[in-house]
């Protein structure tokens, strides 16, 4: 049996977020970084389910006010959400505004540039702005708790042909060492350098947080490949890492497809709600590394899966090349423990629904328009 097929007691639809005695009340005002990406879109919309107040970061309002109609559309009230512009996250005091009443923050913002040579410069730059924010939220005073989001690179380079046991404790060590040898081919680096960037900036960060000790709870929640629903495919496309399957869908970048490595994935609503469960479970959850790792899963067994949902797609699907699966033992229970807390008492959403979820967002796309599949940083 592979390894999608595994867990047998998901139902078709998830439960709706439920919070018991949360420790920051409902009601309150969370920031969220970022918002109008894949993964801060689907936090926001799991705290306002929950019931809370957000406020949504980002670059440009003018070019995001679809994210009100679409959170009014789905939790009625329009004003528990509102958006504020951060334009530049570099200036100085970026934060403070934004900042002002919070209860808690989901931060979302990091690096995507996957063709980062030299990391250790990279990393002192971004953290000057990461800290930035811990600093301003310390500074609030008003803040509760803080989530920081984080990457599964951040721990190790992904290979299926060994067998790996990862722990809270766990660096990616080897592409801090390969991203750094001035002697390696630079195509055998590969995406060593982003993967040591993360590894760096959560390093750093935890580093602060030893030091400065704040008043804060403070977690940082470490993502496998997320697929899953697009809640506004018209306006935000088919982002991040669902838009591979947009990809095979369409029969694109198929070499991009092939670079990468078997491992785990995790749905965008478990995604959403292992925040959302973080955010709201201090003094018991702080100070922790959470593991958001839904299960395994190959691009050969997403095209599978497609070929049987959608018979009429079957043969114009991308053919990925990579075989088997990812042998790596993953913590993700205490994340698990979080997305049960808060309603969703089956655990870990199957690959099959989240594919299908992916499918539907992009057939939603292909009837009303929009953004369409993220290019390829590799394919431009």
């Amino acid at each position: 049996m592979s390894p999608s097929k595994t867990n047998t007691n998901m139902s078709s639809s998830k439960s709706k977020i439920s919070l018991t005695n949360p420790s920051i009340p409902l009601n309150s005002l969370i920031l969220v970084t970022g918002c109008n990406g894949l993964l801060a879109s689907h936090v926001a919309d799991q705290l306002l389910s929950a019931g809370y107040r957000v406020r949504g970061t980002v670059r440009n309002p003018n070019k995001c006010f679809y994210l009100t109609s679409l959170y009014s559309s789905r939790h009625g009230d329009p004003g528990k959400f509102e958006l504020v512009e951060i334009s530049n996250v570099t200036a100085p005091n970026a934060w403070d505004e934004a900042i002002k009443g919070v209860a808690g923050i989901v931060h979302c913002v990091g690096a995507t540039d996957l063709t980062i040579q030299e990391p250790d410069s990279a990393a002192k730059e971004e953290l000057e702005w990461q800290v930035g924010l811990l600093e301003a939220a310390k500074r609030a005073e008003t803040v509760k708790s803080f989530v920081f989001t984080s990457s599964a690179w951040a721990l190790w380079m992904p290979d299926a042909r060994r067998k790996v046991t990862l722990t809270e404790q766990s660096w990616n060590e080897k592409a801090l060492a390969l991203a750094r040898d001035k002697n390696a081919d630079p195509k055998k680096k590969g995406m060593a350098g982003f993967m040591a960037l993360k590894t760096l900036v959560e390093q750093g960060v935890w580093q602060w947080v030893e030091r400065e000790k704040p008043g804060f709870a403070f977690n940082t929640v470490l993502l496998d490949t997320v697929l899953g629903e697009c809640l506004d495919p018209k306006n935000q496309g088919i982002p991040s890492t669902p838009g591979m399957v947009h990809w095979i869908w369409e029969n694109k970048h198929m070499a991009i497809i092939d670079l990468m490595e078997l491992q785990w994935f995790v749905d965008c609503v478990d995604m959403a709600k292992v925040y959302v469960a973080a955010l709201a479970s201090s003094p018991e959850v702080d100070r922790k590394r959470l593991f958001a790792f839904g299960g395994r899963y190959s691009f050969k067994e997403v095209v599978r899966l497609l070929g049987e949902m959608y018979l009429e797609r079957k043969e114009k699907l991308g053919k990925p090349k990579k075989e088997g699966w990812d042998q790596t033992e993953v913590p993700n229970q205490r994340a698990e423990k979080l997305l049960k807390r808060v309603g969703q008492e089956e655990g870990w959403t199957r690959l099959e629904e989240s594919v299908r979820a992916n499918a539907e967002s992009i057939l939603t796309l292909e009837r009303q328009g929009g953004m369409g599949a993220p290019q390829s940083t590799y394919a431009r």
